[in-house]
């Protein structure tokens, strides 16, 4: 089991960054593609990956999707004597929820599940939860805890605690969700993790950032209260927020070869976390894998796997920088499938930068400044 550790400066010691390493684990995808039941499965739970991003959800109840292609996630703990889970850290989304013990889902059934009576410091919130998904939905019941984050312990953190849950969780590695988005979005007025962080000043700077590593299932990590030089190369562009609910921004153009094939005028983008791949509108979507010479296959977008060095750049325009993703980037590799691309089919508007932006470019998040930073990632 991986470890969180601190990185102090040594000038002085105070300057801190807190940090949970990732593992980039096995998908659900893969899992379900192993044993012969993607094609079922698809078809009986369609990928929504804009479901969480519907104004219809953004309060109330939390809304997450059923991302398959999920790999990243961190381990926390939970109580007093701690407990340990497997979370994926979601910009995308603001509550916190792992499984219960009263939770007998199937997908929870192999995951780690919470045990409240065990917890010296747990008090019942005495509410409900129910968190919307693509495909199905979970709902539980909140409580009050102590949350260990990469060496922060965050008392009387707010807390779902899953009772039943869809059945797609049943595939993913990861045992439940913390989210980093704002507090306007959590569901019951929760205060999110990173919040309270603020508040209790157990953090140097109001600010997070996310690295990706993409050459290995190790290297990847999320920090808390700062940047880590060691993850980035060059100078840090900052874009202001253009909605301060999630992380989202505005993208100018988007580009092939010279030629404008998306968001001509620009359009909104979320940088997030929690999204596997880059998503957009449809057309716009199928225009730029039409450029990179992609052909749609039962919604996935397959290219020959040997010409992947001669596929063209996909470069993204923003703040008046620009963003490239080679195609070594965007094609994700396949022992059942084949070649595809990391571009995928959303919403009518609405972009999201996911996982395979995100591994060009380290990811900051500064809710001091309400801006997103992003650099070349090394």
């Amino acid at each position: 089991m991986q470890r969180a550790f601190v990185l102090c400066a040594v000038v002085a010691l105070s300057e801190c960054l807190f940090q949970v390493p990732l593992e980039k684990g096995k998908t659900a995808r893969e899992t379900l593609e192993e044993q012969g039941l993607w094609e079922e499965y698809r078809l009986k739970y369609p990928y929504n990956p804009m479901a969480k991003f519907e104004d219809s959800f953004a309060v109330g109840g939390e809304s997450m999707t059923n991302d398959a292609d999920l790999a990243y996630y961190g381990i926390i703990s939970i109580g007093t004597p701690p407990q340990s889970f497997k979370v994926i850290f979601d910009t995308g989304s603001s509550n916190l929820w792992i499984p219960s013990i009263y939770c007998n889902s199937p997908a929870c059934n192999n995951h780690d599940k919470f045990n409240p009576s065990t917890s010296s410091t747990f008090r019942n919130n005495g509410h409900a939860l129910s968190i919307h998904y693509g495909t199905g939905s979970m709902t539980g019941f909140l409580g009050y805890d102590t949350v260990t984050v990469g060496g922060l312990a965050v008392k009387n953190q707010i807390i779902g605690l899953s009772e039943t849950e869809a059945p797609f969780m049943q595939y993913m590695r990861a045992d439940g969700i913390l989210g980093l988005a704002y507090p306007r979005l959590a569901a019951s007025g929760a205060t999110p993790v990173f919040d309270n962080m603020m508040s209790e000043n157990l953090v140097n700077q109001d600010m997070f950032s996310v690295y990706l590593s993409s050459d290995t299932q190790r290297g990847s990590v999320v920090t808390f209260g700062g940047i880590d030089p060691n993850h980035y190369s060059g100078s840090i562009s900052w874009i202001p927020l253009s909605r301060e609910l999630y992380w989202q921004i505005t993208v100018d153009s988007v580009t092939v070869n010279g030629e404008v094939v998306a968001c001509n005028g620009g359009c909104q983008a979320i940088v997030d976390t929690g999204t596997s791949l880059i998503v957009g509108p449809q057309s716009s979507i199928s225009n730029i894998n039409s450029k990179v010479g992609a052909t749609n296959h039962n919604g996935d977008y397959l290219v020959n796997c040997n010409s992947i060095a001669q596929m063209p750049d996909v470069i993204f325009h923003i703040h008046g920088e620009t963003f490239t993703i080679p195609g070594s980037a965007y094609v994700r590799q396949s022992h059942s499938y084949g070649c595809r691309t990391g571009f995928g089919n959303g919403g009518d508007n609405l972009w999201i930068l996911g996982d395979v932006f995100i591994r060009q470019y380290y990811a900051i998040f500064s809710r001091a400044q309400n801006m997103v930073g992003l650099a070349t990632a090394r």
